[in-house]
């Protein structure tokens, strides 16, 4: 009965006009207030089965007219209509009470097994309408035609009570029509990963897409983990995920004309009345602003290609900045948002290094670490390609070469004085963020640790300055990479004979010798070499050489702190660490971290899944006192246990696939 009343009291009080989104943020829409009084009597978790849903992409744009789920090419239509695949016995692993406050859902005691029910994807929430997403991409550099949502489904829209919009999604529920030759499944390591990290990146202050629910269950699929031939039984797990909206480059990719290089073609290609109507959409419902101002099409449509712009070059420069990998950083997974979205083989640096390669299926290295600005500069071009005609080519380019590059460098560098505690700006400052990182490189010191322990240097005219600055060099001396350290990240991957072999062929046809294996056996001879070279060398002598050249830039360093010292010095150094604790984590979730909560999570225990979660909510605060799980012992723990650590000598050089 109460469900009824409710039903009948939305429809004659809408609790919300129209909510829009900014470029990375809701705008809040006043509420009705007897809607606010009325919702009051009752407790949030009570209404998980009443949550407002408001479906707009499926009301604005064309749905696949077939609604039966099989796998094929869908043309002329953004979604088609799915259903989630039940799974057995569901449990929950994890969840997220922030990211599902998002949508009103309080994850009670009470509520736990409805949230269960419904994220599992074995029942559907009323109101919502599960379906999958169209979109095409460019993967590593080449057109791969339609991909889409193949294990992901869109469930709905929420409509919160704060007036904010949110789309909810399972990833994990089952084969959709874009699922091609897979299973619509996830397991439970890589689920973990993508909810972790969802979350990691959330309170590291990098926009993201959230992660509500991890849920396991006893379903099993069939998974060749390493790609050697030794399949394995693997628990079929579902994560929700939430976003302003997942729409994203490759979204608008499907109408493309046949590509030169791979002969595919988007599955709607000519139809320029749904690119028209895409467009309008997300103009009008995720950047009011634009839609607003009385312009043509044409310059609203230049106006939202410039947003997207800016707030991509945002995004990459958060991610250098904390060290972040994505790792697959294809058209199909870049958000118009702004957003991080689809976690999948990333990675935190250890060590610095700009070569680094978290994708161990990225041979050819696309998508190392120091090269993300310049693809997701590529990926905007495609992009202002995939808008033309409704955007001129020339226009698109022109607003990539406008914006693109100084917004990434004035955010980069701001960010970069941040971590460095500069409060000021001077010229030299790209000099010494650059002698820095060098240093950082040719010492193999750890990205993370090493801008966190700057701040045990004084500020030059305190007293104790010289027994701090000693402190601190002696604390950096131990995040560099010892001997023996090194040895382990530079074996060979390939054994001798393997190499031989392929080095052979090559000479013999170099037909088959292509980029990524030109840069897989240029990769593994280096490693040999470096190996050979190491054999040479002692840790004594090692440290001696890290030792100087840090003693060197910890001189400039404190040459350039001296520029903002004032007649105060305790004061300066008190507002430089203020800014440097708050923008340095000392917790990031690096791969040996995922991995130890994934080992006990596979027998059972999901406690290390959860003390992982806390510790991340708080990344810039010192974590004490949280004890490790019962059975969580891993031998990729560093001595401490806390997860502030660089990786022990077995956690290092983890690679995800």
């Amino acid at each position: 009965m109460r469900l009824l009343l409710q039903s009948i009291w939305y429809k004659l009080n809408p609790p919300f006009t129209r909510p829009y989104f900014t470029i990375n943020r809701p705008i809040l829409i006043p509420l009705n207030p007897l809607y606010i009084k009325y919702k009051l009597r009752f407790s949030v978790s009570s209404l998980m089965e009443t949550l407002k849903f408001d479906n707009r992409a499926l009301q604005q744009l064309p749905l696949d007219s077939d609604e039966q789920n099989y796998v094929r090419t869908v043309s002329g239509a953004c979604f088609s209509r799915v259903r989630p695949t039940p799974v057995d016995n569901p449990i929950l692993v994890s969840h997220s009470k922030e990211a599902l406050s998002l949508l009103d859902i309080d994850p009670n005691k009470e509520s736990i097994e409805k949230l269960v029910k419904y994220f599992s994807g074995n029942n559907v929430l009323p109101g919502s309408e599960p379906a999958a997403h169209c979109y095409c991409g460019h993967q590593f550099g080449y057109f791969s035609g339609q991909l889409g949502d193949g294990a992901t489904m869109y469930l709905g829209e929420v409509i919160n009570g704060r007036g904010e919009r949110w789309e909810l999604q399972l990833k994990g529920a089952g084969k959709t029509p874009y699922s091609r030759t897979a299973d619509g499944r996830k397991v439970l390591r890589s689920s973990i990963r993508e909810f972790l990290c969802s979350e990691a990146m959330h309170y590291l202050g990098v926009p993201t897409t959230r992660a509500g629910t991890c849920i396991t269950s006893d379903s099993r699929v069939v998974r060749d983990i390493f790609y050697n031939g030794n399949p394995i039984e693997e628990r079929c797990t579902v994560i929700s995920r939430i976003a302003p909206t997942f729409i994203r480059f490759g979204s608008f990719e499907i109408f493309k004309r046949r590509d030169s290089h791979t002969g595919r073609q988007g599955p709607s290609l000519g139809h320029d009345d749904i690119k028209q109507q895409l467009v309008e959409y997300c103009i009008s419902t995720f950047f009011p602003k634009i839609q607003e101002k009385e312009m043509s099409l044409l310059e609203k449509t230049r106006e939202f290609f410039r947003e997207v712009v800016r707030s991509t070059a945002v995004l990459v420069s958060h991610w250098q900045s904390v060290g972040f990998c994505h790792g697959v950083l294809n058209t199909d997974n870049m958000s118009i948002m702004g957003l991080t979205i689809d976690y999948g083989p990333y990675g935190f640096l250890d060590h610095y290094d700009p070569d680094f390669i978290c994708n161990g299926s990225d041979d050819g290295g696309r998508y190392r670490f120091s090269s993300q600005p310049e693809i997701c500069g590529w990926n905007l071009r495609k992009f202002a390609e995939a808008l033309d005609p409704i955007l001129p080519l020339s226009q698109g380019q022109l607003v990539i070469q406008e914006e693109y590059t100084r917004v990434f460098e004035r955010e980069y560098l701001s960010r970069m004085r941040s971590k460095l505690g500069l409060l000021q700006e001077q010229d030299g400052d790209v000099d010494l963020v650059n002698d820095l990182l060098d240093t950082m490189q040719r010492t193999y010191a750890d990205f993370t640790n090493t801008f966190r322990n700057l701040n045990m240097l004084f500020t030059p005219g305190m007293g104790g300055f010289e027994a701090s600055k000693t402190a601190c060099l002696d604390k950096i001396l131990t995040q560099c990479f010892t001997v023996d350290e090194l040895k382990k990240l530079k074996t060979p991957k390939m054994d001798t004979r393997q190499l031989q072999l392929i080095l052979q062929l090559m000479q013999q046809s170099p037909q088959f010798a292509d980029e990524r294996m030109i840069s897989k056996v240029k990769s593994e001879l280096e490693k040999i070499n470096s190996h050979q070279e190491l054999e040479e060398i002692d840790q004594e002598q090692k440290r001696e050489e890290d030792l100087s050249l840090w003693s060197a830039w910890l001189d400039k360093y404190t040459q350039r702190l001296s520029i903002e010292v004032g007649s105060d010095a305790t004061k300066a150094n008190s507002e430089r660490i203020v800014v440097m604790n708050r923008s340095n984590p000392v917790v990031v979730l690096r791969n040996y971290v995922a991995q130890a909560a994934i080992e006990a999570a596979e027998k059972g225990d999901y406690s290390e899944v959860n003390r992982v979660l806390e510790l991340l909510k708080h990344p810039y605060t010192p974590p004490t006192d949280v004890p490790v799980a019962t059975g969580a012992a891993s031998p990729l723990l560093t001595s401490s246990d806390n997860y502030s650590e660089k990786p022990s000598l077995s956690g290092i050089g983890l690679c995800v696939t």
